[in-house]
């Protein structure tokens, strides 16, 4: 079992940080936590398609 992380903000006002942090506290490894900076309405998340690719059956995603 791995472990991976996913991050997203809506807004550049928000940012990542704070949660890529929680995901690190969490135990994800900084090579395995995929982000996006994407509005809701947006369906183009690069992150999320990365994370979709690496991730296998067995896998834990935060």
């Amino acid at each position: 079992m791995r472990l991976f992380g996913y991050a997203r903000v809506s807004t550049s006002q928000q940012s990542l940080d704070l949660q890529v942090r929680a995901l690190k506290d969490a135990g994800v490894k900084a090579n395995r936590i995929f982000t996006d900076k994407a509005s809701g309405s947006s369906t183009d998340r690069e992150g999320l398609d990365l994370l979709r690719m690496k991730v296998e059956e067995g896998d834990v995603i935060l």
